[in-house]
């Protein structure tokens, strides 16, 4: 006997409604106007959505469950190998690609890439640039790979720690950095609720002691690969504000806030030759 959407979701009734529906749209891959009216459900979906619901009932994030996100223009899979893309992230990449307009062919790097979400949603942006996504887990390289292609975006990937895997004819000529790197301080991983300590790779999230391990390095070797004037622009940590605006003194940074009001943001620039002087 078939069921209806209304039946099935109050099978789920111990999930919040708004989760119990985006796992019922995602079982039917369907769009919210499907819901309208109570259509009924066949039984392949009906068992996919119970699937689903289970699946949620162990913490599994709703996100790795749907198997995409939507990251400002784009629509990226994600899954346990790459952290999940925050809304406040589609501001750096608003930010970079404000920043690259009325270049003709920009060379864009990204570190720490993930899913790739960033370099591809400026390479959608501006297909005339050239983007270089490096991630230092394998893992996660293969999974912008599959965004990369699934998209029909041509990007660089290449695999390794920061930019040690970047290749060499680009050093002194990137026009902008962009990086989401680790942040999360060694003792905050600790308490992190379990949906994202359980699930999202520790590898994306863990900082080192005070979570500035790899920002550190991105301060002391970004001006190697930027072009003078290029930009950099870093996500950080809510707390990190005064202390990387010093690390990154060097390029006259800017710290700016998201959308609930926290430091997260820093935005500067490789110093011109007059101004090394």
């Amino acid at each position: 006997m078939g069921h209806t959407s209304s039946e099935l979701l109050q099978e789920a009734r111990d999930l919040p409604e708004h989760e119990a529906s985006r796992l019922l749209l995602a079982a039917a891959s369907a769009e919210r106007s499907w819901l309208v009216g109570d259509p009924a459900v066949t039984v392949d979906v009906a068992n996919r959505f119970r699937e689903y619901a289970e699946r949620r009932r162990t913490g599994e994030p709703l996100q790795y469950i749907e198997g995409t996100v939507q990251f400002g223009p784009i629509e990226v899979a994600v899954d346990r190998r790459v952290l999940i893309p925050r809304p406040e992230t589609e501001q750096l990449y608003e930010a970079a690609v404000e920043r690259l307009r009325g270049i003709t062919s920009p060379v864009v790097v990204d570190l720490c890439s993930g899913s790739g979400n960033l370099a591809l949603a400026i390479k959608h942006a501006l297909p005339a640039a050239r983007v270089i996504a490096s991630d230092l887990s394998p893992d996660a390289v293969a999974v912008a790979a599959e965004n990369a292609a699934r998209l029909d975006l041509d990007i660089e990937l290449v695999t390794g720690d920061l930019f040690s895997a970047l290749p060499a004819e680009v050093a002194g000529s990137v026009d902008l950095i962009v990086t989401n790197p680790p942040y999360v301080t060694r003792d905050e991983c600790a308490l992190l609720p379990e949906e994202i300590a359980d699930w999202e790779p520790a590898l994306a999230l863990n900082g080192g002691a005070d979570g500035l391990d790899s920002l550190r390095r991105v301060a002391a070797e970004a001006a190697d690969w930027l072009r003078p004037g290029g930009w950099l622009l870093c996500e950080i940590g809510e707390r990190h504000g005064s202390v990387a605006e010093r690390l990154f003194a060097a390029f006259r940074p800017e710290i700016t806030r998201d959308l609930a009001g926290r430091d997260r943001f820093l935005l500067g620039r490789a110093p011109m030759p007059d101004e090394l002087h």
